[in-house]
């Protein structure tokens, strides 16, 4: 099998492995930085590229990029909007696994995790986590930060944020009828959630 001499210099690296110092590394694509220890670190999977500055540039480092292996799938920054399915739910959190950023759908799998204070705005304090998520719901939420562990951190404390598509316990999809709650329509069973506010509402 001919290789070029190229790939046999690609280096593979995971999200959270660490790339270099940001003393003599810029992060680019699929990079960033974490100011504690001014390390930098690959947020997804990919092909490391160290591509050197240019003669005339003030900033003499070099950049560091992560290139996805599989094209350029979307990738969750801090700021974007994301909608994800939730997968488990706690007393003070809840995971869920992020499937598209704004319109692209992912092409590997994030984890986004869904605080106890960063579920609404208001009286934070009395969140009830099972009474503002069930595994199997939809989400439109914002991502806030690379957390730990490899998740984002993920915020629904807007009015256009939270709950957007979720299924009843009799297995139907429920229609939005308030802010906190989601009627069934073929029982009537109203459950609670933290509705993201639609065109009706």
């Amino acid at each position: 099998m001919a290789m070029e001499v190229e790939e046999e210099e690609e280096v593979m690296v995971t999200p959270g492995e660490v790339l270099g110092k940001s003393s003599t590394l810029i992060p680019g694509r699929g990079a960033y930085v974490a100011p504690h220890n001014n390390t930098v670190y690959a947020s997804l999977t990919g092909r490391r590229t160290i591509i050197p500055p240019s003669p005339d540039s003030p900033d003499q480092r070099s950049t560091v990029e992560v290139t996805g292996h599989k094209a350029h799938g979307a990738v969750p920054e801090p700021g974007s909007i994301v909608i994800a399915r939730v997968t488990k739910v706690m007393t003070k959190m809840a995971i869920a696994d992020i499937m598209c950023v704004g319109s692209k759908s992912v092409r590997e799998k994030f984890s986004g995790v869904i605080r106890q204070q960063d579920v609404r705005a208001t009286e934070i304090d009395k969140v009830d986590m099972h009474l503002s998520f069930r595994p199997g719901d939809i989400v439109k939420a914002l991502v806030l930060s690379l957390g730990d562990a490899r998740a984002y951190y993920l915020s629904t404390a807007k009015n256009e944020l939270g709950v957007v598509s979720a299924e009843s316990m009799a297995g139907a999809t429920m229609v939005p009828i308030s802010w906190t709650e989601m009627q069934c329509p073929s029982t009537g069973q109203i459950e609670q959630r933290k509705v993201a506010k639609v065109g009706g509402l």
